[in-house]
């Protein structure tokens, strides 16, 4: 009975602490603050960071070096770690499975979150390599403020020390700051698959100036849309309600092909495929209409036309929008909640990357409200990349299906061919990659992945001169693999 007391007075007189899913907006919103303070604020020693995100009451808890207020720790941070960073540099790295996130309520009213981690530190002398300093435990409070987070209290404890010689541009926030700049790249996205997880999201640059590129920043993908408009049909088929072979005209029929009998001919495998016979876009044509270059099936010729046929073929068929199927068989399910083909109340616009030309000024924003089957779909890192992962690992489509998708339709390119939805590299030996690329006004984007050895990468860039960092970011993360793709793409 006293046990029973005891519990009903804990719960009752002290607020109940739980931990978020990692989906969650607060989730997210915590990981974003943390990786403005760490990425971009330690790692650059953008001391401004931290005079902008915490609070001016924080407090800081060493296990080692004690306690410092908000004026000592700017001031330690100023002129020790980042007091000569020609000659000395620390790299904070989160491990992110590590990181878990409890939310502060009172009287049922959120009023901050506790964040939990481990985080290693790395450090750099002149002429010297990258070397591993020592990881530690942390608890952060972030509270909310005049409806700002900041940073109230950070608690550093269990600090291990270990040498590990490393040495890499991409272990450098600096020297990836200076290489975007000599590109001319405002921002830069990275997602490294491993083992079929995604281990790494890494995001780099800034949105606007002075405004500092989040993990969670979110990019318009350009072409990259048409794998995950693919994914709407397959799934489709998969459930026995669409057929990639059936006629189309039995649900759409664009006007401007009406009177030419081959319209008939147009199927789901030869739109997901590029063997439609139409040009990327009707307005490359010089009556701005659509038509055919040659016979739907006689041959290769990339489409957007193509994709957004099938959008409107779909749509009339189920009499749902693009968005709507899309949200029902893959976004909800895969928790993808920052990836959208319209542009809607739900996009978060303090974490978008505006997109440059090459010397750059930038491009007005594309804002669609009606789908677009082959563009303009809008998406993080961490969600394109939860959508490639859990595709190679079977939880999207069955094996039967995958081997479908995967298997050759048509020549395209240099050797290639296109899949259903993707471009396929064939290494030889059985072992393959499957890719993608989007290029649009101030957009460069592009994955690959290879399912036989769970390995993938992602790269997006908001700027006309994006495609100059593929090679570089190619060969370091995907080896020899990304070697194999670069001879391909040199002949």
């Amino acid at each position: 009975m006293k046990n029973l007391f005891f519990i009903l007075f804990l719960f009752f007189c002290f607020p109940i602490i739980a931990q978020v899913d990692k989906n969650s907006d607060l989730y997210r919103t915590i990981i974003s603050k943390d990786s403005l303070l760490f990425s971009v604020g330690f790692n650059t020693c953008d001391v401004s960071q931290f005079e902008k995100l915490t609070s001016e009451n924080f407090e800081f808890f060493h296990d080692k070096d004690g306690i410092s207020d908000k004026k000592k720790f700017i001031n330690d941070l100023k002129n020790g770690l980042c007091g000569n960073p020609e000659n000395y540099q620390a790299r904070r790295e989160l491990v992110k499975e590590s990181t878990k996130i409890f939310t502060l309520y009172k009287n049922g009213k959120v009023y901050g979150a506790m964040q939990e981690g481990i985080h290693q530190f790395f450090e750099k002398q002149t002429g010297q390599a990258e070397r591993f300093g020592s990881s530690a435990r942390f608890t952060h409070v972030w509270l909310i403020e005049n409806n700002e987070w900041k940073l109230a209290k950070s608690y550093s404890y269990e600090h291990l020390t270990e040498m590990v010689t490393r040495s890499s541009i991409f272990d450098n926030e600096t020297e990836i700051e200076n290489w975007l700049k000599e590109n001319n790249v405002p921002t830069l996205g990275i997602g490294i698959i491993e083992g079929g997880k995604l281990n790494q999201i890494r995001v780099f640059g800034e949105l606007s100036n002075e405004n500092p590129a989040p993990y969670n920043t979110i990019f318009n993908v350009a072409s990259v849309t048409k794998p995950v408009t693919a994914l709407v049909a397959l799934k489709l088929v998969e459930q026995g309600k669409f057929s990639l072979d059936e006629p189309l005209y039995n649900y759409w029929t664009d006007p401007d092909i009406a009177k030419d009998p081959r319209h008939k001919k147009l199927t789901a495998r030869l739109i997901l495929s590029h063997q439609t016979g139409f040009k990327n876009w009707r307005w490359l044509n010089d009556d701005k209409k659509l038509h055919f270059d040659f016979e739907p099936g006689k041959g290769y010729g990339y489409s957007g036309e193509g994709y957004e046929y099938l959008r409107k073929a779909l749509e009339k068929k189920f009499k749902k929008s693009l968005q709507q199927l899309a949200e029902e068989l893959i976004f909800n399910t895969l928790k993808m909640n920052d990836t959208r083909y319209i542009w809607d109340r739900n996009v978060d616009e303090t974490r978008y990357a505006l997109n440059y030309d090459e010397n750059g000024k930038s491009y007005e924003t594309v804002k669609n409200t009606i789908p677009n089957a082959a563009d303009d779909l809008l998406t993080t890192i961490e969600d394109y990349g939860s959508f490639l992962v859990n595709l190679m690992n079977g939880n999207l489509i069955s094996e039967k299906t995958f081997k479908e998708m995967a298997t050759p339709q048509v020549p395209s390119e240099k050797g290639k061919h296109f899949g259903l939805g993707f471009e396929i590299y064939d290494f030889g030996n059985g072992e393959y990659a499957l890719a993608h690329g989007g290029a649009d006004f101030g957009v460069r984007t592009i994955f690959f992945i290879l399912p036989k050895t769970k390995q993938g990468l992602l790269i997006f860039t908001n700027s006309d001169t994006g495609g100059n960092l593929y090679e570089t970011l190619v060969k370091h993360y995907l080896g020899n693999y990304g070697q194999k793709i670069i001879d391909v793409e040199m002949k």
